[in-house]
């Protein structure tokens, strides 16, 4: 099998989880990583055995078929654009982009080059996200109704950027939709800045997401909680579960009785890899694409405009508006 020759562009956080894995890939080469920061990307390439950059130009003109974009959100378009003109694949970490504007500016290079966007919204990997799809699908839960998921946690410095709601909240906008299979068609929003984290965008909030059928998603994160908690609940008409994404369980309740599904313990990054090296070795389209992270960006900003505007947004208007 021939290997496909990837770069990391970025290896902060979550870059350097990207660079190990792709190390660990029989069928990737990892061709180069890069930073601006020149010990941090030496000492990242010497660990995987790989090139060091510092410009990503550099790695683009060694030659790779697909690249992960980890660098901060507010440079995903310029770098984005750039891979694009390359004629790169290219796996964007979430967010797809700082605002909207950004967002549809990459979709369209990555349109007029041919080439693929994945957005890693991870958790659509998580084993126990997985495993849950298939719950769902079988039916054993009945008509799902509602969805509440609690993401929150103590506030990480690396996050200067964007608020909560654009980097937690995402997550459960884009797995819940995958569950129900649909997009939401309003959001409502309650946020709000506790001056407790150092910087100038919310740090807590309450979301209401409206789907097709009444059904309903619910969820609550903040960058106040001592403790990190990562949940989803998913109530229907004939059981409910619930998914702890950090631990990978998954717990039904039915007729009284309650009991755990087996969930195969597997790195929700490997699994993203893998599938998004598998698109770019079978020519195939990615999902989460380029599209569904517009519109999970979309819901996300307009859950910030609800806040801001105290009202209810109706997200087919904003998607017609943009």
């Amino acid at each position: 099998m021939k290997k496909v020759r990837v770069g990391v562009i970025g290896v902060g956080q979550m870059g350097k989880h990207h660079a190990r894995v792709y190390s660990e890939i029989p069928h990737a080469k990892l061709v180069g990583v890069v930073d601006v920061r020149e010990d941090v990307v030496k000492n990242v390439a010497r660990m995987y055995n790989t090139e060091a950059y510092t410009d990503y130009l550099k790695l683009l003109d060694a030659g790779v078929d697909a690249v992960s974009i980890a660098v901060p959100t507010s440079l995903h378009k310029d770098v984005a654009i750039d891979v694009a003109e390359y004629g790169v694949d290219m796996l964007i970490e979430k967010p797809i982009a700082d605002n909207i504007l950004n967002a549809k500016k990459i979709l369209k290079a990555a349109k007029k080059s041919g080439v693929k966007i994945m957005v890693g919204h991870i958790e659509r990997f998580n084993p126990a996200v997985l495993k849950l799809k298939e719950v769902i699908s079988s039916g054993l839960l009945g008509d799902i109704l509602s969805m509440s998921g609690k993401r929150v946690g103590p506030y990480s410095p690396r996050v200067r950027d964007v608020g909560v709601i654009v980097d937690l909240a995402v997550h459960e906008i884009d797995t819940m939709s995958y569950l129900y299979d649909d997009r939401a068609i309003s959001v409502y929003a309650v946020a709000g800045r506790s001056g407790m984290c150092s910087h100038s965008f919310e740090d807590y909030a309450s979301i209401v997401l409206r789907f097709t059928n009444s059904r309903v998603g619910i969820i609550e994160t903040n960058w106040l909680t001592s403790r990190k908690i990562r949940t989803l609940t998913v109530v229907g008409t004939r059981g409910v579960a619930t998914i702890d994404y950090i631990d990978k369980t998954l717990t039904i309740c039915k007729n009284g009785d309650v009991y755990s599904v087996d969930v195969e313990k597997r790195e929700p990054l490997k699994n993203e890899l893998e599938t998004f090296l598998r698109y770019v070795m079978y020519d195939e389209e990615p999902k989460p694409s380029g599209e569904d992270g517009l519109y999970v960006l979309s819901v996300a900003i307009s859950a910030i405009n609800s806040w801001k505007g105290e009202t209810v947004i109706k997200l087919k208007e904003v998607m017609l508006k943009h």
